[in-house]
């Protein structure tokens, strides 16, 4: 088969040994993301990003990371696949929080400065629409179903001190909610039905029914609460205490404060592994990461990240990748699979007569087998969009490559 230019790609191939989901650490003073293997918490690799980044969001496909440079003014798009900045985008002065659809279609940023949301096309990674608002837009979530944007207003301005409520469809503001003061991460239940927002000078949580847009309580937390995220079952919020460095948890069937867990000083951002089993929390004035147990409720591993982590966001993969193997050159099989990522169809093809292609397996992320085939070319048309590891086995030995179905 004709090989398409700019799609053929040398690559390096692994044999398997595990699977691990990841982390995406913003570092604001050094202006890096730190990803972090989350089965061993250690450090993967480093990825230079622009000045001052702090908001993170993984797509639910695993495919990409953006990352909002507070420093620049841009976002950039971190392909997961080589971990590498695939797109530089501009938008709002000083973007703080970004969230990716659940369909993957589009990215919404905050600008606090500007007081605008931009609106990316995530297919072209450019900004189709601008959201105008009368304050700073800072914390952003989004309804499980993708039809409700929440973002939290900060500012001096009529209309401060609430959370927004954007119509995704229209791409506009069909209602505004007051909170507390100085509103700044927000999250939104799993069944979609409240949402609940840190409010930095009240040391509260404002909860939000988003069936009637209205506030249904407020819940006393710790000093200075900022970031703020939900276990995947929807059990439990959890809150980070900048001031008095601490997490509360938030025990939703009651919506009280069940536990109050002790972490590094000034923690800032978390996220919750996809299986619900650790929690990880950014520590800015520590330049660490604490790991806590959720079964146990206690710290279990701390790791140095440098230098001012924020990670204001989803910063964990849904979706593994794959680590500690055995390096195979495919330059030195002759061997290349191509295009990755793909939507439809993915070729392997292979220069020297002498390889024999005996087998080809496709796995899901958790190894279940998809697909066998002898053939050289592989449909993947009606698979989901996600990561997916392509076993080639040849002359007797395996070898492994993560391919991204988009």
């Amino acid at each position: 088969m004709k090989k398409i230019a700019g799609l053929l790609i040398a690559l390096t191939i692994f044999g398997i040994h595990s699977m691990a989901q990841t982390a995406f650490i913003t570092n604001s003073i050094s202006n890096t993301v730190k990803v972090i293997n989350v089965a061993t918490n250690t450090i993967i690799t480093t990825i230079v990003v622009g000045a001052s980044p702090t908001g993170v969001s993984v797509s639910p496909n695993g495919t990409k990371v953006y990352i909002a440079n507070r420093g620049v003014n841009t976002v950039n798009a971190i392909n997961t696949a080589t971990n590498t900045v695939s797109a530089t985008i501009t938008v709002g002065n000083h973007p703080d929080g970004v969230i990716v659809s659940p369909d993957n279609s589009k990215v919404y940023v905050t600008n606090s400065f500007t007081g605008t949301v931009s609106v990316i096309n995530a297919f072209v990674d450019t900004v189709s629409a601008t959201v105008l608002f009368n304050n700073g837009t800072y914390g952003i979530a989004e309804s499980p179903d993708g039809s409700r944007v929440y973002v939290t207003v900060v500012g001096v301005n009529a209309g401060a001190n609430s959370v927004a409520v954007i119509n995704t469809a229209a791409d506009t503001v069909l209602a505004t909610i007051p909170v507390g003061i100085n509103p700044y991460g927000i999250t939104v239940s799993t069944n979609g039905n409240k949402a609940y927002v840190t409010n930095f000078n009240d040391n509260t949580v404002s909860i939000i029914n988003t069936i009637t847009n209205t506030v249904s309580s407020t819940v006393l937390v710790g000093s200075h609460p900022w970031g703020i995220c939900s276990s995947p079952d929807g059990t439990m919020v959890y809150v980070a205490n900048y001031n008095d460095s601490t997490v509360s948890f938030i025990n939703t069937s009651t919506d009280l404060v069940s536990a109050t867990i002790n972490v590094g000083s000034g923690p800032m951002g978390l996220s919750v592994s996809p299986d619900g089993a650790k929690l990880y929390v950014t520590n800015w004035n520590e330049n660490s990461v604490s790991v806590i147990n959720t079964a146990t409720n206690a710290v279990v591993d701390t790791i140095v990240v440098y230098h001012g982590p924020v990670g204001l966001g989803n910063f964990i993969s849904n979706y593994p990748v794959v680590t500690g193997f055995a390096m195979h050159s495919m330059e030195s099989k002759g061997i290349t699979i191509y295009p990755n990522p793909a939507t439809d169809i993915i070729t392997i093809s292979t220069e020297d007569k002498n390889v024999k292609l005996c087998k080809i397996f496709l796995r899901d992320i958790l190894g279940q087998l998809i697909l066998e085939s002898n053939e050289m070319i592989v449909d993947i048309s009606k698979l989901s969009p996600g990561i997916y590891c392509l076993e080639v086995v040849l002359d007797g030995e395996k070898v492994v490559r993560k391919v991204v179905k988009m």
